[in-house]
């Protein structure tokens, strides 16, 4: 069940004139806005150019091994081989994480046209400008995360 704290309702459309203008904020002036503006139309604007950013990252790094496991190289070398399907596996692992990373950051994604980004699913209280620079995709706040993991590590879920 999740609570959503009345700040939420209540944050104004209070910007930096920049944000006003169609510029997008920088990080420092994402900080020095109050706690009122939490999550206001600028803000979600700064978060949902962050997550573009990323997922763009992710899909042209994607497209880059994809052209590169295509590469046929011939090497005799049977150390050189496997040092080469080494590499490829490796970069294989690391897609496999971006993969994951890109469908959370799809759901953030989704969440900022929600209305839903910046607010912790279990508790309803604000995650935080600081964890969200961070962690684009957090979807918890600090201590609802460190909860969570305390619980999976005594548990094992």
């Amino acid at each position: 069940m999740t609570v959503k704290t009345p700040t939420k309702s209540t944050a104004t459309a209070k910007t930096s004139s920049k944000a006003v203008k169609g510029e997008p904020l920088t990080e420092a002036e994402l900080l020095k806005m109050s706690e009122k503006d939490y999550m206001s139309a600028a803000q979600l604007d700064f978060f949902r150019q962050k997550l573009l950013t990323l997922k763009n990252d992710i899909l042209k790094n994607a497209s880059q091994t994809t052209e590169h496991l295509r590469e046929n190289i011939l090497v005799p070398d049977p150390a050189d081989r496997a040092t080469i399907e080494e590499e490829h596996a490796l970069e294989l692992r690391t897609r496999d994480r971006e993969r994951k990373l890109l469908k959370k950051v799809e759901q953030a994604l989704a969440r900022t046209e929600s209305g839903d980004y910046g607010w912790c699913e279990e508790t309803g209280e604000p995650i935080g400008l600081n964890r969200l620079i961070a962690r684009p995709t957090a979807n918890l706040s600090l201590e609802a995360q460190e909860r969570r993991e305390l619980r999976q590590k005594l548990f094992g879920d």
